[in-house]
């Protein structure tokens, strides 16, 4: 977009009362445009990270090895009954400041766990319960008697749970692993609370400078709508293409 077009685009807007100045400054526009960057790169990142946090955690659920699954299970409650953001306040100020002294006490160097990282993983491991959840009920609902069936056939329980369980599982808790990528991208926007530089947290530095709350808001509800509109999109299309034949009719 030229320079012309931009200025008459923000004239425009204030002519409806919405301040979008920032845009002309060359800094604070790149600087909302990289958060919009940094946002995208947390979705992409955490996404498949809690799926397969989801994936371990429910295999752990679902071993049958008390030793295994209780751990599992003390772990998930506690994840899911307690704020990601909390969560996220816990891992970056008391967690990281214990691998950094202990780093330092080794003189093994600087800790290589960014505030980025932290909320990768944080995040991750906070959806990954609920992935776990839906998939151990989809594991726990395959049919015994299909179970019976690939026992006969030899399977190990590895196999069992890999070819038959996990495939199953996957399709009868498609709608909820849909919906929980939704709720995870608009769970990244607490990154800002430990300074990652996403969208949010460059409009909140633009805002304190112009006063434009409601403008950069406005961007940021269309940027967040946008993602999760997308992911519903692939979710229906999944649905769709993975759906059982006669399944639930």
């Amino acid at each position: 977009m030229s320079d012309s077009l931009m200025v008459q685009g923000v004239q425009a807007l204030k002519a409806l009362g919405l301040n979008y100045s920032f845009v002309l400054d060359d800094m604070e526009r790149q600087a909302f445009v990289r958060g919009l960057g940094v946002s995208l790169q947390l979705c992409l990142l955490t996404i498949p990270g809690s799926l397969a946090v989801g994936v371990l955690l429910a295999a752990l659920l679902t071993s049958g090895r008390a030793w295994l699954a209780n751990p599992a299970r003390a772990f998930v409650e506690v994840t899911r009954n307690t704020p990601t953001l909390v969560q996220l306040y816990c891992a970056f100020l008391v967690f990281n400041m214990l691998i950094t002294q202990q780093l330092r006490d080794w003189g093994a160097g600087p800790n290589p766990l960014t505030p980025f990282i932290w909320v990768v993983i944080v995040v991750s491991l906070h959806k990954g319960v609920f992935h776990a959840e839906a998939l151990r009920a989809g594991i726990e609902s395959v049919p015994a008697t299909t179970l019976e069936a690939a026992r006969s056939l030899g399977f190990s329980r590895r196999q069992l749970l890999v070819r038959v369980q996990l495939p199953l599982a996957l399709r009868f808790a498609l709608p909820s692993l849909v919906n929980n990528p939704i709720d995870l991208v608009k769970m990244t926007a607490v990154a800002s609370a430990i300074a990652v530089g996403d969208v949010t947290y460059q409009s909140i530095m633009i805002w304190t400078q112009r006063d434009n709350v409601l403008e950069l808001l406005l961007l940021i509800l269309l940027w967040f709508g946008l993602l999760t509109w997308l992911l519903s999109l692939a979710g229906r299309w999944l649905e769709q293409r993975l759906r059982m034949p006669g399944y639930g009719q």
